[in-house]
């Protein structure tokens, strides 16, 4: 039987309870990571620097090891770091970061992302979609041009204002890199998708975004629905160049 008086007594000290980690879930460890991966692409811990030991981080975060463990081999797998037995987790270089990875992309928009590495970005899509439209223009079928077109008409009925707009956007430009019938391309699709729904969010934080994009999006899929290469290549050039134009602009207003 619980003796109700010892609780009652204003004399007894009060009981602290015991905290315990919390424990060491896929949703956990991915939660350390991201906190780990956002400190480091924030610039708090910079190449070169050694992260504080496995217990004491684990503590510091309320953690247990294990799920400290395991979110250091994500970020491990991502290039951000490496763990020895002596010498601890450091992290490395940023030319060993995978800056293409999803995750490592919203990690460094969720602060205040660097002018070079937009640019960077940026040229990386001038790189690629332009040509990628190109193929497309030549290979895609039926099918591919559904796609591009119901995801131009979710773009114009959410906006790119909201997720389920942006959503669309990165369809709309999958589709294209689905279209050309390259499996290398297609390596790309995840990472381009990023890139298209940080850079959109990232242009719109301080003001609604300064113009419709929607027309640059149905040029190039007019042009690829035609099977025209190169006026698919030079809409999507347009397209890439005006929304880094618009980056720009959001990046000075700061």
């Amino acid at each position: 039987m619980r003796d109700d008086s010892a609780m009652d007594d204003p004399n007894q000290p009060p009981v602290e309870p015991t905290r315990k980690p919390r424990g060491t879930g896929r949703r956990l460890n991915g939660a350390v990571a991201h906190k780990l991966g956002l400190a480091i692409l924030a610039g708090e811990y910079a190449p070169g620097d050694t992260l504080s030991g496995e217990i004491a981080f684990a503590e510091e975060l309320e953690v247990s090891r294990s799920a400290y463990r395991e979110a250091v081999q994500v970020l491990m797998a991502k290039g951000l770091v490496e763990s020895r037995t002596k010498t601890g987790t450091r992290v490395l270089p940023r030319s060993r970061w995978n800056l293409l990875d999803p995750d490592v992309l919203a990690w460094a928009f969720a602060g205040e992302p660097d002018v070079d590495f937009v640019r960077n970005l940026f040229e990386l899509r001038a790189i690629v979609e332009p040509a990628a439209a190109g193929l497309a223009a030549e290979r895609r079928d039926k099918v591919d041009l559904k796609v591009m077109k119901d995801a131009l008409a979710e773009m114009r009925r959410h906006t790119l204002s909201s997720e389920l707009g942006r959503a669309a956007d990165r369809d709309f430009h999958t589709a294209i890199l689905q279209a050309t019938r390259n499996d290398a391309l297609l390596t790309l699709s995840a990472s381009i998708g990023a890139a298209v729904n940080w850079t959109t969010q990232f242009k719109q934080r301080g003001r609604t975004l300064p113009r419709n994009a929607l027309p640059d999006h149905l040029r190039v899929y007019e042009a690829i629905a035609a099977s025209d290469a190169s006026e698919a290549s030079q809409a999507m050039r347009v397209l890439v160049d005006l929304a880094l134009d618009d980056t720009r602009a959001a990046m000075g207003r700061r």
